[in-house]
């Protein structure tokens, strides 16, 4: 059972919520218009993030696994699961994302990704050669990308986590 009860959602902020989502508020939407601006500045994050980044739907869905996986966030990986399959990860590649998973099925562009998602939530900080190896496969944007994409989804599993949505 989640912390706080969810708001069912009326309002501007909801309908873009809903607008964005095809007509439904999830059960983080519910929370989070506890508070409307922040719900709403997180919609537009990101519904930024999950449909005008130019970063390969597979690589973002990558990112997002590993960061619900690595920090115990399970609703967010069982939203983003099918979208990952959607976006073109098998079930092998989705696999090696969890913690005792063999990254060994993941193209090259898809380990320094991983790499660069582990290195991000687990240290903070990017060592250079890791960093550097990114280059080779995304150019600055996508790395841009990539890294707020990283960022916003440690947000995401903390937020679920520590009012325990989904529950």
């Amino acid at each position: 059972m989640a912390r706080l009860d969810y708001v069912t959602g009326d309002g501007e902020v909801a309908e873009r919520i809903r607008a964005r989502r095809g007509g439904r508020l999830t059960p983080l939407d519910g929370m989070l218009l506890h508070s409307p601006p922040f719900a709403d500045g997180w919609n537009s994050l990101l519904g930024a993030i999950r449909g005008r980044s130019t970063l390969p739907g597979d690589v973002r869905e990558l990112a997002i696994l590993r960061v619900a996986e690595l920090n115990g966030a399970g609703y967010e990986w069982s939203a983003h699961e099918p979208v990952a399959k959607d976006e073109g990860l098998t079930t092998e590649q989705i696999a090696a994302l969890r913690a005792d998973g063999d990254p060994a099925v993941l193209d090259p562009r898809q380990r320094a990704a991983l790499a660069y998602t582990d290195a991000m939530t687990r240290q903070v900080a990017v060592g250079e050669e890791l960093f550097r190896a990114l280059g080779e496969h995304f150019d600055d944007r996508q790395v841009v990308e990539l890294t707020v994409t990283v960022g916003a989804y440690n947000m995401v599993s903390r937020f679920l986590v520590a009012l325990e949505v989904g529950r």
